[in-house]
């Protein structure tokens, strides 16, 4: 899970980078897409936190037990989704605030 983790910051935070700021940036100037920037990795840092600590604690034994493949993928497959739908969402928010003001 720790890779999974590591790599989902990544393409979050790229996300976040080209998508949101460049949308916050269409909408107005200053400081304020690179506060956006800043809170919004930070805050999806306890998210990940919760799923590598959920994984981290199990021996190799445990790790590598079949019961636990269907909870790993499930995990898995929720951290990509927050990674990549988090952002995607928030830049159709703030692009349909922009058209509405």
């Amino acid at each position: 899970m720790s890779d999974h983790v590591a790599y989902a910051l990544l393409v979050y935070t790229g996300l976040q980078i080209f998508m949101v700021v460049k949308a916050l940036n269409e909408g107005g100037s200053g400081l304020l897409p690179y506060a956006a920037l800043v809170i919004l990795v930070a805050g999806i840092i306890p998210a990940c936190r919760w799923f590598e600590k959920r994984w981290s604690d199990l021996s190799d034994g445990e790790a590598i037990d079949p019961a636990h493949a269907s909870a790993f993928r499930r995990d898995a497959a929720a951290l990509w989704l927050l990674a990549i739908g988090l952002p995607v969402a928030l830049t159709i928010v703030i692009k349909a605030f922009f058209a509405i003001f």
